[in-house]
């Protein structure tokens, strides 16, 4: 029997593969497009049963030609650039994929954990699994949603064989990021102008909100892994759950945890938000055009399906979650 990982190279999907490692599971069948990028460097020191290219993968689910036994799958394989204009390549790699995948679950008795995403939320203040809140603001989250859509009707008309989780990603943030370029998280983003400038860049205040003072719920990657595999050991639940951390915080707030990790490293003083500025270490940049009307400047995942559901993780914080993730990426250790 083998687990079947989906993106299984990029962010979330190798976490996923190492933490499934981690628990003594190596039969696991890792499928990804390792055309473009060097993403493969996050398998290398993984343990995995087989590997499939998407397309591959794809063409044998269809031909009912998979010759290996599933016991579940983990789909994170998508396109996450919020920013990719190109609707068809869109849909293609996020709702007909995820269609294909769920159809072969389903009539197999597999069951599938899914990536969903907050951005079907688009400018709405309130978050909540109900379509009432559901207007994403880009294509991309509206291949979220549309997915999302289908699943519910499929669920409400004929009902589900197997176990069906979406699972709607806040802001995540943390290690095996780095291929995701200028789609990776801020925290990531602010560690290395911060190593490489000195300082730290924002944008100024939009929609209300004073600079820097837009707030995301930022949820680290290691929260969003265990989520996943607690998932699977849930076979009487399925549905659409956020997952974040139920808490907005800053870029500010994200700024300030990033300096004083790495000043940490260096057996330096915390400095507080208005020593930052006042040392020049944060810089407010004119918010830019071309985001206008296409920005979230608030998120904050409404937990209550969730915890109705029984998951009783606690969440890491902002502060602690960043000082992680920067010790990660400097190989140090936060004292």
């Amino acid at each position: 029997m083998v687990t079947i990982v989906t993106g299984a190279a990029g962010f979330i999907g190798a976490n996923i593969v190492k933490e499934l490692n981690r628990r003594g599971v190596t039969s696991i069948l890792a499928v990804d497009n390792l055309e473009r990028s060097g993403k493969f460097k996050n398998l290398a020191n993984c343990t995995i049963a087989d590997y499939l290219d998407k397309r591959e993968f794809l063409a044998l689910i269809e031909s009912d030609s998979l010759d290996q036994e599933v016991s579940a799958v983990l789909h994170q394989g998508a396109c996450s650039d919020t920013m990719e204009h190109n609707g068809r390549y869109m849909m293609d790699n996020n709702f007909r994929y995820t269609s294909k995948v769920f159809r072969y679950c389903q009539e197999r008795e597999i069951p599938l954990v899914y990536a969903s995403s907050a951005s079907v939320y688009g400018s709405n203040t309130q978050f909540r699994e109900e379509p009432a809140c559901e207007s994403p603001l880009n294509v991309y989250g509206y291949s979220k949603l549309a997915f999302d859509q289908y699943f519910r009707q499929r669920a409400q008309e004929v009902g589900l064989t197997a176990p069906c989780v979406g699972l709607r990603y806040f802001n995540v943030y943390g290690p095996h990021e780095q291929h995701k370029e200028r789609m990776a998280s801020v925290a990531y983003h602010f560690f290395n102008q911060y190593v490489e400038k000195g300082r730290i860049r924002l944008f100024e205040g939009s929609d209300g909100y004073a600079h820097g003072e837009q707030r995301r719920d930022f949820i680290s990657v290691e929260d969003v892994v265990k989520a996943n595999l607690w998932f699977l050991e849930q076979p009487e639940i399925s549905g659409i759950f956020n997952l974040g951390t139920g808490q907005s915080r800053t870029f500010n707030d994200v700024a300030v945890a990033t300096i004083n990790a790495i000043r940490a490293t260096k057996g330096e003083d915390e400095l507080t938000l208005q020593d930052m500025q006042a040392q020049e270490l944060i810089e407010y940049i004119p918010f830019p055009d071309a985001l206008r009307g296409k920005y979230q400047s608030y998120t904050e995942a409404n937990m209550k399906s969730l915890l109705e559901a029984g998951y009783d993780r606690p969440f890491l914080d902002v502060t602690e979650g960043v000082a992680r993730y920067v010790a990660w990426m400097t190989g140090a250790t936060i004292r």
